[in-house]
């Protein structure tokens, strides 16, 4: 669900790049960066006619690679997962919590492919299906070695099956491959190394006006991120590196908004037009970000056979270039009251919940979370059901019906890096009587900073952000708003937390190492990111 909250800034009605303000089959002759916001990395693009599908790697998040549509490039719907059930994970018992990595998409012959790899267990994997917004099939596991697992289907019918190859040689990997079963038909064979670096990953493969193009991330996907490119007549190599390598980096000045770019995908417009999706994150800082990597888009000019991108398009949030045709996708309300059967798409959990976690229809307009012993950490029985921070500025609000009995019993709104880094704001039950708490969770430091006694009943509660503050509010059900107290941003980083992922704002509740008493019911969640202007602070 995108939310969507005009600003009143100096006059001028400020919208998010996705909302409907567009005016419809016009071309933009700019665009802002990022097109999908919130934590979304390693995209990988497919056109099928005129429409454009997007898949991005969701790690320990369920559902697991979400998958979106445009028609335009620019304007992405959340049309679903590609991983929806549990039969779609790793067979192995013991693995523990998925953690999946990056995504391919690909189309080939009426078939939609998603390979990605759980590194926690069964490996490397693809799933298909005839419609991009399912239903998708269950795995076809192929190996359990290293990661970023790619596909490409030649013109001659032979399926290529490309990944990371191991550690201590850091190349790239590639044999033919059995679609229908899964099944290496050819021995794993070496077929290029890091352009720029000692390392490589994320590899793709494309035929292009009768060349393969082999194209990698390398640098790590921190600040020293980038894409690389090289060709060949043959699809084994050897492989002659582009010229212009890296192809897509932003290495020229630290003061730049957009850091960490890379692992890129390409997609060619039916108007011989080529375009970039690739990895980056959004600073209003120099030093952290609390926001994930983001899906990012760029034009691509093609010099002497090789695809360039401006730098100025790479490091700046505004691509001053003309894009297709608009075509903006309806605005969905701030507000979600509960009243389907099913949660909308963009509610994610921390794992696939087990049975009974929470309920729709139990109270009817609510959503009801049945607390376990598990607190905010990567399980099946973690009630925890968040979206992802999409804005450096924005709030997050619901109201909460929980009356526990119990000492120990809590629930309330979290802001969710992982397991040993968030705040959250939470009504509880101490030593008889009711209170509201805001604690802090940064590594090995967990300490409650701040309380207040509440009574029974309804209670609001809110977390408002920017990019430097997380500030937790309470209010009593006609109540005014009492700050509780604020936690800074940067203790609870994506580099200080040392994940992949980003920031999710959601709502929760735990026994603390027992299950909840009595359930917690949610009357409504209301998200408002807000959009602002970047304005450099150097």
């Amino acid at each position: 669900m995108k939310w969507i909250f005009p600003l009143i800034l100096l006059g001028t009605l400020v919208f998010p790049p996705d909302s409907g303000a567009q005016d419809p089959g016009k071309r933009a002759l700019e665009y802002e960066n990022p097109v999908v916001r919130g934590v979304n990395p390693d995209p990988s693009i497919i056109r099928v006619g005129d429409d454009y599908y997007l898949v991005n790697s969701s790690f320990s998040f369920y559902p697991g690679c979400p998958i979106r549509h445009s028609r335009d490039l620019v304007n992405w719907e959340l049309i679903g997962y590609a991983l929806t059930r549990p039969s779609q994970f790793s067979l192995d018992k013991n693995h523990g919590s998925a953690q999946l990595y990056a995504a391919t998409l690909r189309y080939h012959d009426g078939t939609f492919y998603v390979i990605t790899t759980d590194v926690n267990g069964g490996g490397n994997f693809y799933v298909t299906a005839r419609n991009p917004a399912g239903p998708w099939s269950d795995p076809i596991y192929i190996d359990k070695d290293q990661f970023d697992p790619s596909l490409f289907f030649d013109d001659d019918g032979t399926v290529y099956y490309i990944r990371r190859g191991p550690f201590a040689t850091k190349d790239i990997v590639q044999a033919t491959l059995d679609i229908k079963t899964g099944k290496l038909l050819t021995p794993l064979r070496s077929i290029g190394v890091g352009m720029v670096s000692d390392d490589a990953e994320g590899p793709h493969l494309y035929k292009i006006n009768g060349w393969y193009y082999l194209s990698e991330a390398e640098g790590g996907s921190r600040f020293l991120h980038m894409q690389t490119i090289a060709r060949s007549k043959s699809p084994w190599g050897p492989f002659e590196p582009s010229p212009h390598n890296p192809w897509i980096s932003q290495h020229t000045a630290w003061w730049n908004p957009v850091k960490s770019t890379g692992h890129a995908d390409l997609v060619d417009t039916p108007d011989g037009r080529w375009w970039a999706v690739y990895l980056g994150t959004r600073h209003a800082n120099y030093g952290h970000f609390s926001i994930g990597r983001e899906t990012f888009l760029a034009p691509v000019e093609w010099k002497d056979g090789w695809p360039v991108v401006k730098q100025q398009d790479v490091s700046q949030l505004t691509v001053h270039e003309p894009t297709l045709p608009l075509h903006p996708w309806p605005a969905t309300p701030v507000r979600d009251d509960f009243s389907a059967n099913t949660l909308a798409l963009p509610w994610n959990f921390l794992d696939f919940p087990q049975p009974g976690l929470f309920s729709l229809t139990e109270r009817p307009g609510y959503l009801r979370l049945h607390g376990q012993e598990a607190g905010l950490e990567y399980s099946t029985r973690t009630a925890f059901v968040a979206q992802r921070q999409t804005e450096w500025n924005g709030s997050a609000t619901t109201r909460l019906e929980f009356d526990p009995i119990t000492n120990g019993e809590e629930a309330g709104l979290a802001v969710f890096m992982s397991p040993d880094y968030h705040y959250e704001i939470y009504k509880t039950c101490v030593g008889g009587k009711l209170s509201v708490a805001l604690r802090k969770s940064v590594g090995d430091i967990r300490t409650v900073t701040a309380k207040a006694e509440v009574g029974g009943g309804a209670l609001q509660l809110k977390i408002e952000y920017d990019p430097e503050h997380y500030r937790f509010y309470y209010a009593g059900e006609n109540g005014e708003w009492k700050m509780l107290g604020s936690g800074l941003e940067r203790l609870i980083a994506s580099e200080v937390a040392d994940v992949w992922s980003g920031a999710m704002i959601g709502l929760y509740s735990t026994g603390n190492g027992r299950v909840v008493t009595h359930p917690a019911d949610f009357d409504w969640f209301e998200a408002r990111p807000v959009h602002l202007p970047y304005k450099s602070e150097f």
